[in-house]
Formats: C-alpha cells, sequence, structure tokens
C-alpha cells in the first residue's frame, strides 16, 4: 500500500518551491490569454445566434398568421445561417475547454515524474483546429449575413430546392 504520508510530503515539497509556482503560471499565461480571446469570441458568436434565433422566430410568427410574405421566402437561409453559427458556437465552446485542459495538464505536469509535453503539444492544436473551423464557420455565417434581400431569397429557393431533390432521391431507394 501506498504510504499516504511520504506521497503527501513528496507533493508539498515539489509545491513549496515559489519559483516552480510562478515558472508554471508563466508558462500558462499564454493559453489563459486565449482563453480571454476565446471568451469574447463567444460572447460575439452567441449575440449573432440569438438574433438568428429571434429573428427566426419572428418570421415564423408572422408567416403563421398569414403575414409572412416575402420574409417567409427568408427562412431557409436564415436557418442556414443559424446551422453555421451554431456550429461555431460549438467548436469555440470546445476548444475553450481544450485549452481549460491544457491548462490543468500544465499545473499537474509540474509536480509530476512523467512528462507530458507530448499531451499539452496535441491538446493546443487541437484547439488551435477547433478554433480554426468555428472561425471558416463564423466566417461563413458572417458572409450570407451580408447578402441583399433577393440574393438570400434565391439561396433559400436553393436550399428548398437541394432538399426536395434528396428527398425524392430518399423516396426512389
Amino acid at each position: 500500500m501506498i504510504d499516504v504520508l511520504s506521497v503527501t510530503g513528496e507533493l508539498i515539497e515539489r509545491t513549496a518551491s515559489t519559483a516552480r509556482v510562478q515558472e508554471i503560471v508563466q508558462l500558462s499565461l499564454a493559453p489563459v490569454f486565449l482563453l480571454a480571446a476565446i471568451g469574447a469570441l463567444l460572447n460575439v458568436m452567441n449575440m449573432r445566434l440569438t438574433w438568428l434565433n429571434d429573428r427566426i422566430e419572428f418570421v415564423e410568427r408572422r408567416r403563421e398568421k398569414g403575414l409572412g410574405g416575402r420574409e417567409a421566402e427568408e427562412l431557409p437561409a436564415l436557418r442556414q445561417r443559424q446551422v453555421f453559427s451554431q456550429i461555431a458556437v460549438n467548436l469555440s465552446t470546445s476548444a475553450a475547454l481544450t485549452i481549460c485542459l491544457v491548462i490543468a495538464i500544465l499545473f499537474v505536469s509540474a509536480f509530476i515524474e512523467p512528462r507530458i509535453g507530448t499531451l499539452v503539444a496535441a491538446l493546443w492544436i487541437a484547439t488551435m483546429a477547433q478554433l480554426s473551423v468555428a472561425l471558416l464557420y463564423f466566417f461563413r455565417e458572417t458572409k450570407l449575413a451580408t447578402a441583399t434581400a433577393r440574393e438570400r431569397r434565391k439561396r433559400s429557393r436553393d436550399i428548398v430546392a437541394r432538399q426536395q431533390t434528396r428527398s425524392s432521391e430518399i423516396d426512389l431507394t
């Protein structure tokens, strides 16, 4: 059985060094700044997603009352933007969680024997990949947002046509 007192004593001895703890805090500063940036980005993305959700609900309510008109034609394009925005938020949140894991592992690695630098590097790369894909989806959503009303309606008609083509292909099989 492991002697709890000796393990505890060894852990206290390793963490007692102020210089060692300072070194780990310094190492974790870059990931912490990245985490703050992801938080700011998430704030912007969530505001856009909230606006999209509200807009979709507004147009759907007007359509149900028979007042939708041309606004209702844009629903498929709005829903596509909503999907892109939601994917961007999910990936950014995942990147934030991954970077939190990096920070925790950096602290733990200072006090354990096994070197886990490869794991930290892999998690950092995973964070950057998630964030890059999130930004691409956010870019796609904002690009769609700048389209004119005519372009949005055309895009919506294209989306509906593709959905109908897929459903007819499924019916044939």
